[in-house]
């Protein structure tokens, strides 16, 4: 669905609109919706605060005088787990002091009852668009970082291994010398080139501890109805593989 074309909007946003007052809810809902937005409603912050941490929205509208919990808690909340999602403080307590309180809690803008709906539409689009590049390169910049072979892949910018969509718990090590492989797939990795690249040294530790770790890994990413993918390669070393048999 296109909306705002002149402004280059390509999908409709989501916004949440955390408002005690009914009539006023009623009214922002009505003309954001109509504007071609996206709109999910909470009328109390205990309600709100849960919406904004389970849901995937663009954009969070708080007033901050909420039954339950109040905006700037709620804004709090959210910045502990979601520093990228824009969030709109729009409440009657229009002292310099409330205002700054309301940026120092993170929120990105601050608009004071009574306000003309226009300008409200105006602040949504200007934070949207002030968002929009930072989390396109955010997501760009994941994508990059993202190694997959078969069913395994690694987020690199995450730290997150999945096998046939499970997650995959690892430890630093472990994760290391899986990365590697992941890096150079189908290629034969011998002991020296994973005790270097791994574990920093240029020399035989004189010790099994390749092997070790590589049957760690193979013990967390593989199992009876999983198809092997560290193979060894006798007296090379080890490859990841599809498993040909």
């Amino acid at each position: 669905m296109l909306i705002f074309e002149a402004n280059n909007f390509i999908e409709k946003k989501k916004i949440l609109l955390v408002e005690d007052e009914a009539g006023v809810a009623s009214f922002i809902n009505k003309g954001l919706t109509e504007a071609g937005f996206e709109v999910s409603v909470s009328l109390d912050g205990t309600t709100g605060v849960q919406m904004a941490l389970s849901g995937s929205f663009d954009l969070i509208i708080l007033d901050i005088m909420l039954p339950g919990v109040n905006g700037l808690e709620i804004c709090r909340a959210i910045r502990k787990v979601n520093k990228k999602v824009a969030i709109l403080f729009l409440s009657a307590l229009g002292t310099s002091e409330n205002v700054v309180i309301g940026l120092e809690a993170e929120a990105d803008d601050y608009l004071v009852k009574p306000f003309k709906f226009i300008e409200l539409v105006a602040r949504v689009k200007a934070l949207l668009r002030r968002k929009e590049p930072s989390q396109n390169a955010a997501l760009a910049e994941e994508q990059e970082h993202l190694y997959k072979f078969a069913d395994l892949e690694v987020n690199d910018y995450t730290k997150m291994v999945k096998r046939g969509g499970r997650v995959v718990s690892l430890t630093s090590t472990e994760y290391r010398l899986l990365l590697l492989f992941m890096k150079n797939p189908r290629r034969v990795l011998s002991r020296m080139d994973i005790l270097e690249q791994v574990w920093g040294v240029d020399f035989d530790m004189g010790t099994n501890v390749v092997d070790v770790y590589v049957n760690y890994i193979r013990k967390k990413i593989e199992s009876e109805s999983l198809p092997r993918l560290l193979h060894t390669v006798i007296g090379m070393g080890y490859v990841l593989k599809e498993d040909m048999a």
